[in-house]
């Protein structure tokens, strides 16, 4: 009997977007949008990439109906790296919502995304009809889980090569290429000095005790920042979480697995 070592998607055809930029007290940042009529899905990028890294997910989001927007934070690809004392990441994106002229939208935030995800959802309840979080630690703030992260990354952890923290074994061996394109996306992501996110409510279990939005976690399975038991321990926190396993990836599913992420994703966000 044959086996395959790993059968690798190709990236589909993009559908055409408008690009612009949001002016955010002088700070420009980059956007796409494939616009039409359906219910927007806002794409929040991870640390490692941009706005353009969701190569899977935008044709299948706007094939499905949805109007798909991404847009890069600040510090990364064709955004500016400027600061301000005022700036926070729900900020920055609520000017973007309230630019494109959007009522109320969809959040799916990968990794750091996530953290801007919930820092939207603490401080625009009412512009927000569901969330998915992807493979994130969300900066929770609390002893408990303080102490599983430590125990999940030890110091030397951040010197380890972002592929090799990000990335599933099973895709590193198996699509060689499938890395090479992430390397590139990473590489033309972050344009200078990575900024990191600046939230405005500290995400605490009480406050995430307190969503009533409905919410989808998910994460891979050989995720070294956010395994299965760290998102369990998650979905305890928010009331009627669902949650999922991605088999076969690591911290970027959506990337190493984007058929079956974006099955996930499209059915939740149909039951919104």
């Amino acid at each position: 009997m044959a086996h395959e070592m790993w059968n690798p998607v190709p990236v589909p055809a993009q559908v055409p977007v408008t690009e612009g930029h949001v002016d955010v007290r002088g700070t420009k940042l980059w956007y796409w949008d494939t616009g039409g009529d359906g219910h927007p899905v806002i794409l929040l990028h991870a640390g490692t990439q941009s706005a353009a890294g969701w190569v899977y997910q935008q044709p299948a989001l706007a094939q499905a109906g949805y109007r798909a927007i991404g847009y890069s934070r600040r510090g990364y690809f064709q955004s500016d790296s400027t600061t301000d004392d005022a700036w926070t990441v729900a900020d920055d994106l609520h000017h973007l919502v309230t630019q494109l002229d959007l009522s109320k939208v969809d959040l799916v935030g990968a990794a750091q995304g996530g953290f801007v995800a919930l820092d939207y959802l603490f401080a625009h309840p009412e512009r927000v009809r569901g969330v998915a979080i992807v493979s994130s630690y969300m900066g929770i703030q609390e002893p408990d889980y303080a102490a599983v992260n430590a125990r999940l990354r030890p110091p030397f952890f951040a010197s380890l090569p972002h592929d090799f923290q990000e990335l599933s074994p099973s895709y590193r061996a198996g699509n060689p290429q499938g890395v090479a394109d992430w390397h590139a996306e990473e590489r033309r992501a972050v344009t200078g000095k990575r900024i990191a996110p600046v939230l405005g409510t500290t995400p605490t279990w009480a406050r995430l005790e307190a969503i009533r939005h409905k919410v989808l976690l998910a994460t891979g399975d050989s995720d070294l920042y956010v395994p299965p038991s760290l998102l369990r321990m998650q979905a305890s926190h928010i009331p009627g979480a669902e949650t999922h396993i991605v088999p076969e990836a690591g911290h970027s599913p959506y990337w190493e697995q984007p058929d079956l992420f974006n099955r996930i994703l499209l059915a939740f966000l149909g039951r919104l």
